[in-house]
């Protein structure tokens, strides 16, 4: 059995919890922010449907084509090093882009923080895996529940923060400032590492097998990119149709926010479930259950009980910190768990990327939302069948070795 080299510079307890902590609810605010003042932004800068969809889609893409270049980004500047120039560029590009009023620009910095965030995506869970130690189930259940208040804190207070602050530009800018203490922290970590030149993914230990070669890394990656399609559907285009609805901005932001606060409790739970139980295949079942009936209760009555589809959703959305827990679990070697994070997150994200966009389209050609909502329930039945092979007891390491 192939087994890590133990990493010559320690990270104690208490940094490495705080260092997650930090890079976890940042990693999804400059995102999450967007749908809720979604119209406002669109106004404020003179988008149309087709630059406001790319708007929304603009996270998957930029979580696919920055993910991939991650691990290799990694080999040369060293794990804590990418994660600390990822919060270097998510920091400046959501800054700069409170300052801006033209679509272009604002495309531009949107896409270099959200490229930022897309090398913490990769590199923290291999990061928990080379320096977690025993501490790993409980650094990945904090790093998916920091993910989900990151993401829900985005929903919950675009809109009001934009009331308060006085225009959409600067409640969006204001998320960099949350990033500064993370950067400082992350900074010191990526220079303490570089003094050890020993501190490499590739210590030459890990199986040498290509990680798409392996049937569990394929299926993780389908549950991932459905999954991430739902998620960055939901973040750009539910408070649309909240709204189109007739609810108010602010309720429209507030029931995604309780949606995307609903994942805190599977954020919780799924590291742990994931080592204990003996089979994840009911709760499986169960999530594809609830994101079809959740859009399905979308179509037929929005209005009516709203918090009671965004709440299915978000039970649904437990399929999300179940991926992201699987892949330490999952994997022995830490450039393993890089490898298997830089094939599982950027192909996911890359079908996810599509999921808005085209949302976008077929809303406007449609004029509505009764088809969007009709294919995105039928989406629960691949999302169920890639679960249910993802969630098999099996070590990708040894998948690799066997194909040697």
């Amino acid at each position: 059995m192939t087994r890590p080299v133990p990493p010559r510079f320690a990270v104690s307890g208490t940094v490495a919890l705080l260092a997650v902590v930090l890079v976890s609810i940042n990693l999804r605010p400059g995102a999450s922010a967007i749908g809720p003042v979604l119209e406002e932004v669109r106004t404020s800068l003179g988008m149309g449907g087709g630059l406001a969809g790319l708007l929304t889609g603009l996270p998957g893409l930029c979580f696919a084509l920055a993910g991939a270049t991650a691990v290799r980004f990694a080999r040369r500047v060293g794990t804590t090093g990418g994660i600390a120039i990822g919060l270097v560029a998510a920091a400046v590009g959501l800054l700069l882009r409170a300052t801006t009023d033209s679509a272009a620009v604002f495309l531009v910095l949107s896409t270099l923080a959200l490229a930022g965030m897309a090398l913490g995506n990769v590199l923290v869970p291999a990061w928990i895996k080379r320096y977690g130690g025993t501490r790993q189930v409980r650094l990945a259940t904090v790093y998916g529940t920091g993910l989900v208040v990151g993401g829900s804190l985005g929903s919950l207070l675009a809109a009001p923060m934009s009331t308060a602050l006085g225009g959409v530009d600067l409640a969006l800018g204001a998320w960099g400032l949350l990033l500064l203490p993370a950067l400082a922290l992350w900074g010191w970590l990526a220079f303490h590492e570089r003094r050890n030149p020993a501190e490499r993914l590739d210590d030459g230990l890990a199986p040498s097998g290509r990680v798409r070669s392996s049937p569990t890394a394929v299926a993780m990656a389908a549950l991932f990119g459905i999954q991430s399609m739902h998620a960055y559907v939901q973040l750009g285009w539910l408070p649309q149709v909240y709204r189109d609805a007739g609810l108010s901005p602010n309720y429209a932001g507030t029931l995604q926010a309780l949606l995307a606060a609903t994942g805190i409790v599977g954020s919780l739970a799924m590291p742990t479930l994931i080592i204990r139980a003996r089979t994840l295949s009911p709760y499986v079942v169960s999530f594809g259950v609830l994101l079809a009936a959740g859009y399905l209760g979308l179509l037929r009555a929005p209005a009516t009980v709203p918090w009671l589809w965004a709440l299915m959703l978000g039970v649904a959305g437990f399929a999300f910190p179940l991926a992201i827990a699987l892949l330490p679990a999952r994997t022995r070697h830490p450039e393993v768990t890089a490898q298997l994070s830089g094939f599982v997150q950027p192909v996911g994200y890359l079908a996810a990327a599509a999921g808005p966009v085209l949302v976008g389209l077929l809303h406007e050609a449609t004029g509505g939302w009764t088809l969007v909502l009709v294919l995105l329930a039928a989406t629960a039945v691949p999302f169920t069948w890639a679960g249910l092979r993802a969630c098999r007891p099996v070590i990708v390491d040894d998948e690799l070795v066997a194909k040697t």
